[in-house]
């Protein structure tokens, strides 16, 4: 399953997941760990280990920089 992940206020990538993939592999594919970034469905936070059903999903970064 292919995801866009739309990283708020920086870039859009496409991520390619498994079928039963966790919002957690998404962020990990997406090149973060799930501490570093929130995702959102339809702005709606969403919990890290629940699966991945959506074609797009924004990213929220929590930490940055260092």
């Amino acid at each position: 399953m292919n995801v866009t992940c739309e990283i708020v206020g920086e870039e859009t990538a496409t991520v390619s997941l498994a079928e039963d993939a966790t919002y957690a592999d998404l962020c990990r594919a997406a090149g973060y760990s799930p501490h570093e970034v929130s995702v959102l469905v339809d702005g709606t936070p969403v919990a890290e280990d629940g699966t991945v059903s959506e074609s797009h999903v924004e990213l929220l970064r929590l930490v940055k920089g260092g």
